[in-house]
């Protein structure tokens, strides 16, 4: 069932409901604090009295006595007077007897119907029997404080007249149902907007905005759908490009792996023929076969780095480590891998130990990709600068070049995943490892910054904060 449909039940049974309820109520509530007479009792005691005296012919003294006070024991708020055709008073309740004239009935007369309404002066009541042809007179009075306390009376003369006042009741009674009515039309009519929207947010189709400024709760709930589908249309625009990228990174191993393989293939079966010429040949061959699949071995590593990067982020552990110890010997390792390269290596790494908290292997990691980029791409400089500053809270690690170095227009995006330079830094890699080293450094809570002038210095430098919070000492 729809809500609008729910709604119109709901007003329906409302509107009943609360008919009954007000008749009911307005029953219980008189009977239980609307003591008293009015005048439909009044009128109905003196109709029963008259028809008894009408149907047992009781018009003197001794027929009149028993039945008036009989009425009157019931009612002794009540005072019954029968009376003759000429005004005498045949029998009274109160025991008076005497004789009525004209004055005295119209003084009885005077002011009613205002005494029902809580005057000091008594009620008088006058009803007619016809006897014989001749009119026989029930005269029945009360204190104006017996009457109720609340009486309301309306006087028409025709039934065209009580639909002049039903018409505004009904619409008076009618007139919260129906602004009820409008405010949860209006609120569907929100709630369905914001459905139709939903139902429309996916990757393809472009982003509904709902305009609703409203401070209720759909309007919230409206303002977060909006940042929601805005928030879901940039990060399919990212995922679209991740994806593609993803797709170069697939095209590039392949072609990358199949360059090196085939010439590995090529020499190891010209070595296992025996086609060489002579010892120098055969060694040459084996040198490219021992640098190829090194080549190889370091996509493979990149290959790692990428699935295992995220996972050993999210477990890091801070130790304290000697952090200018342990770059002497990466360095150790690379003036090794430079040796004969024509390559000028400046270092810079104080004597004394530089002691910071952090994840060794990690920070290994980021150095030693550092290294590999300024060596990979900086090679046309033969130069490479190494250092190491200690300062009060932090300490810095630097690596320079002097090649090529990077346009300004790809300053901005050399740490994004899979982004590769064109020009001359276009490399045989995935374009990951100054993402990793980026990240790695943040989760130290430090930063890395580039700086770029072609050809005379492409400067790397790495902050990190000397205390990390919750490191263990290892020492």
């Amino acid at each position: 069932m729809k809500n609008r449909t729910k709604l119109w039940v709901i007003m329906l049974i409302s509107a009943v409901s609360s008919l009954v309820l007000f008749i009911l109520l307005s029953i219980v509530v008189g009977s239980i604090w609307a003591k008293g007479y009015n005048l439909e009792k009044l009128n109905s005691i003196s109709r029963e009295t008259l028809n008894l005296i009408e149907q047992q012919s009781a018009l003197d003294a001794n027929n009149i006595h028993p039945l008036l006070d009989s009425v009157h024991s019931r009612n002794p708020d009540l005072r019954l007077e029968w009376i003759a055709p000429d005004g005498t008073v045949i029998y009274d309740t109160l025991g008076e007897t005497g004789r009525y004239d004209f004055k005295q009935l119209v003084d009885r007369m005077v002011n009613m119907p205002n005494n029902l309404w809580g005057t000091d002066e008594p009620v008088s009541l006058v009803y007619s029997l016809d006897q014989y042809g001749q009119s026989y007179y029930l005269l029945l009075s009360l204190p104006s404080e017996a009457m109720q306390e609340g009486q309301y009376f309306f006087y028409a003369r025709t039934n065209k007249v009580i639909y002049t006042l039903i018409l505004p009741f009904l619409l008076s009674a009618l007139v919260p149902y129906l602004l009820s009515l409008w405010f949860f039309s209006s609120i569907n009519r929100r709630i369905g907007k914001l459905n139709k929207a939903l139902n429309h947010v996916n990757f393809q189709s472009d982003v509904i905005v709902l305009d609703d400024k409203s401070k209720d709760e759909i309007g919230q709930l409206t303002r977060h759908y909006n940042e929601m589908a805005h928030r879901i249309h940039s990060q399919t625009g990212q995922i679209k490009q991740f994806d593609n990228r993803r797709k170069l990174l697939l095209s590039n191993l392949s072609h990358d792996l199949r360059t090196p393989l085939t010439l590995i293939l090529g020499y190891a079966e010209t070595i296992r023929a025996g086609a060489y010429k002579d010892e120098d040949e055969l060694q040459s061959g084996a040198k490219i076969i021992l640098q190829r699949s090194r080549y190889m071995d370091n996509l493979l590593d990149q290959l790692l780095d990428i699935s295992r990067q995220d996972e050993d982020l999210l477990e890091l552990r801070f130790t304290l480590h000697n952090l200018s110890d342990m770059m002497r010997q990466i360095v150790a390792d690379y003036l090794l891998i430079l040796d004969g390269q024509d390559f000028t290596v400046e270092v810079d790494i104080p004597d004394r130990d530089v002691k910071i908290a952090l994840n060794a292997p990690l920070i290994e990691r980021a150095f030693r990709n550092l290294l590999d980029n300024a060596i990979r791409y900086g090679s046309e400089g033969h130069f490479l600068g190494i250092g190491l500053t200690e300062e009060e809270e932090e300490v810095y690690i630097t690596i320079k070049d002097r090649g090529r170095g990077i346009a300004p227009e790809d300053q901005g995006r050399i740490f994004e995943r899979f982004y590769r330079v064109d020009g001359g830094r276009r490399s045989d890699g995935f374009g990951f490892g100054l993402s990793i080293v980026r990240e790695i450094v943040e989760s130290h809570h430090g930063s890395v910054q580039l700086s770029s002038t072609p050809y005379r210095e492409t400067l790397f430098q790495v902050s990190l904060p000397k205390k990390q919070s919750g490191y263990r000492n290892d020492d």
